[in-house]
């Protein structure tokens, strides 16, 4: 689950990554709304990966590229991000009537970095035990000779297996047994800030403002005397098993399946310490792992009619049980507890510097992440079960009329019923419109209703927590919380289909969808009027608290617009020109008060303009393909909207400027087996404007993660495949 500040917080998302690009079939989109077909998730419509069914033939392909750049305002050139991908299919008749396709894929991608220079004093001298002053200019010899591109602010570095099994067999009497089986593993991991030599030290050392407070010191010179980064390495393991029988019952097209699905990542903190154990930390640790399971059963009938209405009437319904858990596991005792280490005298702790006499106590916890405690500790499961209806009407052959119901009650917080009307009418065979209106619905997850991140902080020797706690949680409730809900949608669209000739279409979509209920994570809630407020509900210890809470309203509108044309060159080949369009706006309308501390913040000012100004409104694509001989040339343009990266002082918000980036590829079939090709992403080396010196962390973080294209800069690749 997604708890940082990025765009997307709040959410668990789903990494479609974990499908290798060769078990790949076909994709469908449906654009409209589809709760009362599919259930949860469908609010804004559905992707149907269809998984490739071969029984013969084959591919292996192998594709290597690397970012060559020259990162704008960093004076230097750049080479990094190597990436080899190595992937491939086969098909396999499976007895006389069946197929068996199996289809893997490795990458290895190496880092990229696009820091600046940290142009910060990073050491402090110790003389005869006094501290000399950072900004005396007496600065230690160590500082010419530092790395100043210790941080890594970028893409990390991944490994990445993932492995498909697709499988049907044809039965008597037009029955067909079918199944899949995926696999992925998935190493990665990621930097934090660099905690810097004279970490070691109280901060209100290096101030002349005891009134700044005291940051509990987060290195030890012991281990690090130059400073470390720290790492958090995440290994997923992702696996998926799908079993299923169709065929003709009584005259209904039946389908019966079960799928049941894992997901674990367990993290590993590595190149870091416990600064609160003292110089006998370790400097790796084990901090806890999270997993998701889901098994659903599926059944569906579907018959076509022609004797209930004029014209065909097709009949579905089916049903559906559901049932997920998820699960936290605490990390190892090191990586989260206090272990309450204050110093050494005339090391890291001066008594001149600290009047009270005792030191401080040094930072809790594996730094950079702090492993889960076993009070975060967590094992919940929940069920649904969902029964659907759904009936399609042609009664001509230029008219479709469909509509939809579907009823759904979860264990946890009840039931929901949703509807869909929609229909589609062909005026000539070159013009048709189409319409939806529906409802729809998102169920709170388990990792938002459940998640817990809490650590303890101690401030003037007293315990605090502070951290994430579940919706349901005393804390929560005592500060207006409770059990999530599910977030409640109205969909509609409508849209034309227009094809001028058989070599042209165009088609327009507009859609409005209204979302209320939407579920969000509060901000980090503290001050006097939240430590009152937890006591007077017998809340004692806990200072800062954040939650998950439903509330946020939202209105999203927006048109599509897709057009393409495939021009006959004759000798010269066949050359064809798309363009696509799409305007979307989001408009936050309704924020949530607190009713038990009625001025606080709930959703700050950067949350709101993250949903309406965060992503681009405006998205052209213009694309050109060009078969000619042996070879394929692709041409891409595509411009991002202007986005705005926001900020709580609306001072502090920048806008990113709209951009065009350029991508191109050439392939050629040098035999009926063998094809090669070289390619650009982002040939021309774009990148968004800098951060504002005063936002971009000492110049350490130049470019902002609101970019839509990134800030990797230029990717060039070569590849080979050979089929059979």
């Amino acid at each position: 689950v997604n708890i940082n500040g990025s765009v997307g917080r709040g959410s668990a998302a789903v990494d479609l990554n974990a499908i290798p690009t060769s078990a790949i079939g076909s994709v469908q989109v449906l654009r409209d709304g589809a709760s009362a077909q599919y259930g949860s998730d469908a609010i804004a419509g559905v992707i149907n990966v269809l998984l490739r069914e071969a029984d013969s033939g084959g591919q292996v392909s192998v594709r290597y590229g690397a970012h060559v750049t020259e990162p704008e305002g960093l004076d230097r050139s750049d080479f990094d991000g190597e990436t080899v991908t190595v992937g491939g299919w086969a098909g396999f008749g499976l007895t006389e009537n069946g197929f068996l396709t199996i289809s893997a894929e490795w990458s290895d991608r190496q880092e990229t970095n696009r820091a600046g220079l940290d142009p910060r004093q990073q050491y402090v001298h110790n003389v005869d035990g006094e501290l000399l002053d950072v900004f005396s200019g007496e600065l230690d010899p160590r500082e010419t000779s530092f790395d100043r591109l210790n941080h890594r602010y970028g893409n990390g570095p991944a490994e990445n297996l993932s492995a498909f099994v697709n499988a049907g067999i044809d039965l008597d009497a037009g029955w067909e047994i079918y199944g899949f089986a995926g696999y992925q593993d998935r190493e990665s991991n990621t930097a934090g800030f660099y905690r810097r030599s004279m970490d070691a030290l109280l901060e209100v050392e290096f101030s002349d403002r005891p009134d700044v407070g005291r940051s509990p010191p987060r290195n030890l010179i012991e281990i690090y005397p130059d400073g470390f980064l720290p790492l958090i390495q995440g290994d997923v393991t992702d696996f998926s098993l799908n079993g299923g029988l169709r065929g003709n019952l009584a005259g209904w097209d039946a389908d019966f399946s079960a799928t049941f699905g894992s997901n674990e990542l367990d993290y590993t903190i590595i190149n870091t310490l416990n600064a609160s154990l003292g110089p006998a930390s370790p400097t790796e640790f084990d901090a806890g792992a999270l997993a998701f399971e889901q098994l659903v059963l599926n059944a569906d009938f579907t018959q076509s009619f022609d004797t209930l209405l004029p014209g065909v009437t097709t009949v579905s319904f089916g049903a559906e049980f559901r049932d997920e858990s998820f699960e936290i596991t605490a990390g190892e005792e090191a990586s989260y507890i206090q272990g309450g280490y204050r110093g050494i005298e005339g090391v890291n702790f001066f008594p001149e510097q600290d009047p009270e006499g005792d030191g401080v106590g040094f930072a809790a916890g594996s730094q950079v992440f702090a492993g889960f405690t076993p009070q975060s500790a967590i094992d919940e499961s929940r069920d649904a079960i969902g029964i659907y209806a759904d009936v399609e009407w042609e009664p001509n052959d230029q008219t479709l009329l469909s509509a939809a119901i579907r009823f759904e009650d979860y264990s946890d917080f009840g039931d929901t019923f949703d509807g869909k009307l929609a229909g589609r009418y062909d005026f000539t065979d070159a013009f048709a419109v189409r319409g939806a209106v529906s409802t729809g619905f998102r169920a709170p997850s388990l990792q938002q209703q459940f998640f817990t991140a809490s650590s303890t902080n101690f401030i003037d020797g007293v315990p605090f927590e502070v951290g994430t706690f579940p919706a349901t949680s005393p804390a929560a409730v005592a500060l207006g919380g409770g059990q999530l809900q599910p977030e409640e949608s109205t969909s509609y669209s409508i849209g034309t289909v227009i094809t001028p000739t058989p070599d042209w279409f165009i088609t327009i979509d507009a859609y409005r969808i209204d979302i209320e209920d939407q579920i969000f994570l509060t901000e980090n809630l503290g001050g006097a009027a939240v430590v009152q407020a937890l006591q007077d509900a017998g809340i004692e210890g806990i200072q800062r608290v954040r939650f998950f809470q439903n509330g946020i309203e939202t209105e999203t509108t927006g048109v599509d617009v897709v057009s393409r044309y495939d021009f006959d060159l004759g000798e010269w080949g066949e050359f064809g020109l798309t363009a696509a369009l799409n305007w979307s706006e989001v408009e936050v309308t309704s924020v949530p008060e607190n009713e038990v501390v009625p001025d606080l913040t709930l959703f700050s000012r950067d949350r709101r303009l993250t949903f309406e100004e965060a992503a681009p409104e405006t998205k052209l694509v213009l694309s050109g393909d060009w078969a000619y001989k042996a070879a394929d040339v692709n041409l891409r343009a595509t411009r991002f909207g202007d986005v705005v990266d926001p900020s709580n002082n609306p001072d502090n918000d920048f806008t990113l400027d709209a951009e065009w980036i350029i991508d191109a590829s050439v392939d050629v079939e040098v035999t009926e087996q063998i094809s090669v090709g070289v390619g650009a992403d982002n040939l021309l080396d774009q990148y968004p404007r800098l951060t504002p010196a005063n936002q971009s962390f000492n110049g350490i973080f130049p470019y902002s993660t609101r970019s839509p294209y990134g800030f990797a800069g230029r990717f060039l690749y070569a590849r080979a495949s050979y089929s059979w």
